[in-house]
C-alpha cells in the first residue's frame, strides 16, 4: 500500500516567524519526491509537518485524500528517517529493524519472517546478527530503512539521512536508495541541500527558498528550464549577466549588458525595459564558438582540472564567468591571461527577473 501526498495552503509560522509559506503541492503515490533547499528554506518544517510533528498554522496536509490535521504522529501511515538514523547501539541488526514489530505486539515467529525479508530488500541477509556498531556507515543507513519498513508505512519521509557520509558513500547510496523504493514501490518524501541527490534519484523536486516553493518538475526541467534566478542560481552552476530588455520576439529577449547585446529565451514574456538577467550554465559558454550569435571575449584568469572536467575562471567587462570543459576536449586549456572568444545559443540562455 502506498498513498499520495497533498500539501493545501500549508503554511508554518513560529512566532513572528513564518517558515512555510502557503505551499501547494501533490506528490503522487509511489513519487520518490525530494524537497531540495539550503538550510533554513523549510524543507525540514515540510516534513515534520507531513509527519505529525508540527500542526500546521494554515492550510492541511492530506494523506490518501484523507486530512491529518489531529492525526498524532503515531498514527499516521508515515515512518521518518532522521539524519542521526537514532539505532539502538545495544541491539542486533535484527532487533533495531524488528523492534516497531515488537512494540506492535506481533508475534515472534511472523516478526522474525518480516524481519528476514526486510533485511533481503536491503541486501544486508547475513548481518543480522550483528551489532549495529559493526556496520560501516551505508550498512546502518540500509539498517534505518528496514526499520522503517518494517511498519508497513504508505509515505517514507527521509531527513537528509546521508549528509553525514562521505562522497563515495553518498554517492553509492543515492543509487541503494533509488533501487530500495523502486522494489518497496512506496511514497518516498526526500529532505537534502545537495542538488546532486535530488536531480539523481528523484522523479520531481520541490525546489524551495525563504519558505516558498519556487518551482516543482522533474530533474532536467529544473536543471535546463528553471523559472526563477534562485533556481537557476541553486541547482547547478551559471553564468549570471545583468542587463535590461531591449526588445522581444518569438519566445526570446535581447538584453542590454556590460557584454553588449545579448539574446537568450524568455519564459515569462518579460516586456522591454524590464530590469533582468540572463543566465547561460557554464558547459553551454563555448570557447571559439561557431554560432553567430552572443559572443564575447573574455580574459582567462584561473583554470582548475577535475579529472572529468577542467572549470576556466574568465573574466569579461568586470564580470566573472565559468567556462566548463568536458574530458573530451583535449586541447590544452589557455594560460591565465590568455584572451579567448566565448559563446553561447539564445536557446541555451534563460532570461528572468532579477532575483
Amino acid at each position: 500500500m502506498t498513498e499520495a501526498v497533498e500539501l493545501a495552503n500549508l503554511t508554518v509560522r513560529f512566532g513572528d516567524f513564518t517558515a512555510v509559506e502557503n505551499a501547494n503541492l501533490r506528490i503522487q503515490a509511489g513519487e520518490f519526491f525530494s524537497f531540495l533547499g539550503p538550510s533554513g528554506c523549510g524543507k525540514t518544517t515540510i516534513l515534520r509537518t507531513i509527519s505529525g510533528f508540527i500542526d500546521p498554522t494554515e492550510g492541511a496536509v492530506r494523506i490518501g485524500g484523507q486530512d491529518m490535521r489531529g492525526v498524532g504522529a503515531n498514527q499516521r501511515p508515515t515512518a521518518l528517517i532522521f539524519q542521526s538514523l537514532a539505532l539502538f547501539p545495544m541491539m542486533s541488526v535484527a532487533d533495531n529493524v524488528g523492534y516497531g514489530l515488537r512494540v506492535r505486539g506481533v508475534a515472534k515467529a511472523l516478526r522474525d519472517r518480516k524481519v528476514d525479508e526486510l533485511l533481503n530488500v536491503v541486501a544486508l541477509g547475513d548481518q543480522g546478527g550483528k551489532q549495529v556498531d559493526e556496520l560501516s556507515g551505508g550498512q546502518r543507513q540500509r539498517v534505518a530503512i528496514a526499520r522503517a519498513l518494517a511498519v508497513e508505512p504508505q509515505v517514507l519521509l527521509l531527513d537528509e539521512p546521508l549528509s553525514a557520509l562521505d562522497l563515495k558513500l553518498r554517492q553509492h547510496m543515492r543509487n541503494e536508495l533509488r533501487a530500495i523504493q523502486r522494489r518497496v514501490g512506496i511514497t518516498f518524501i526526500y529532505i537534502t541541500h545537495d542538488q546532486g541527490e535530488a536531480l539523481t534519484m528523484s522523479d520531481r523536486i520541490a525546489v524551495m527558498n525563504q519558505g516558498r516553493i519556487e518551482q516543482v518538475g522533474d530533474g532536467r526541467t529544473v536543471y535546463d528550464a528553471p523559472d526563477t534566478g534562485f533556481v537557476a542560481s541553486f541547482v547547478g552552476e551559471t553564468n549570471a549577466i545583468p542587463g535590461r530588455i531591449t526588445a522581444t520576439a518569438d519566445g526570446e529577449a535581447a538584453l542590454e549588458t556590460p557584454l553588449g547585446v545579448l539574446r537568450g529565451r524568455n519564459p515569462q514574456t518579460l516586456p522591454v525595459g524590464t530590469a533582468a538577467q540572463l543566465y547561460v550554465r557554464p558547459e553551454m559558454l563555448l570557447p571559439d564558438p561557431t554560432t553567430p550569435e552572443n559572443r564575447l571575449s573574455a580574459t582567462v584568469e584561473d583554470h582548475a582540472y577535475e579529472g572529468n572536467l577542467t572549470h576556466l575562471a574568465c573574466r569579461a567587462a568586470g564580470l566573472r564567468l565559468t567556462v566548463l570543459l568536458g574530458a573530451r576536449d583535449r586541447r590544452a586549456p589557455p594560460a591565465s591571461g590568455a584572451s579567448i572568444a566565448l559563446g553561447f545559443a539564445a536557446g541555451d540562455a534563460r532570461v528572468l527577473p532579477v532575483a
